[in-house]
């Protein structure tokens, strides 16, 4: 193992056996590097690759710290990541949406609560019965971010938001260029939010599928 992973792996061990805690200061550059039998180059470079993923803060003149560890902080790499797709790649982000985002529908119709899903047919509601592409988009990515807020997971919650961002454009033009898309989408986003009011987790679950399957058929068959 090269030593700069040697160093990264034992202050990985140290956050996940809790001697280090979300939010705390690391020890000193040249006590941490004694404790852990580590060259302070070696723990250097470590220091700086978890920073890159932010399961450290660099904060100059100040220390460094583990961060709050939480879902979306640790997320963000993944999201730069993702930043680099290709066009070609958006059928394999709607293929693991498709995996993922019935699952969070139907965690999310155990446990919405009356407020959330006026909240959301307010948000529908807003649209009018004719909406622009680019208005139902939008409305389109919060209503399936207020979806999976309300599953209670905040790790699947963040990764949803993270493989959503790709398949915008592809929404875009579907609803440009497929006639009748727009309105398909709409139909579909109130068969799911009535399955949520109903709490009926497998309906959710099948309409949340139906409704990403629907948008990677269509992909599927643009030339």
């Amino acid at each position: 193992m090269a030593l700069t992973d040697e160093a990264i792996e034992k202050i990985k061990a140290m956050i996940v056996s809790g001697t280090l805690r979300a939010g705390d200061r690391l020890p000193k550059e040249a006590d941490l590097a004694a404790d852990l039998g580590l060259s302070r180059s070696s723990l250097r470079e470590a220091v700086k690759a978890l920073s890159l993923v932010n399961i450290l803060v660099v904060r100059r003149g100040d220390g460094t710290y583990v961060s709050s560890l939480e879902p979306a902080v640790l997320l963000e790499a993944l999201s730069f990541i993702v930043d680099f797709h290709r066009d070609t790649s958006v059928l394999e982000f709607l293929r693991v949406r498709r995996i993922l985002e019935p699952a969070a529908t139907a965690m999310a119709a155990e446990r919405i609560t009356p407020e959330e899903t006026e909240g959301l047919r307010k948000l529908l509601d807003s649209l009018g019965p004719s909406p622009g592409t680019e208005d139902l988009v939008a409305t389109d990515l919060e209503f399936h971010r207020r979806i999976a807020a309300c599953s209670g997971n905040y790790v699947l919650c963040s990764l949803l938001e993270t493989l959503s961002a790709p398949t915008t454009r592809a929404r875009v033009w579907r609803g440009l260029t497929q006639a009748g898309a727009n309105g398909q989408t709409l139909a579909e986003h109130r068969a799911i939010l009535d399955a949520l009011a109903a709490h009926d987790p497998e309906i959710a679950r099948s309409w949340s599928t139906v409704h990403i399957a629907n948008v990677e058929q269509w992909l599927a068959s643009v030339p």
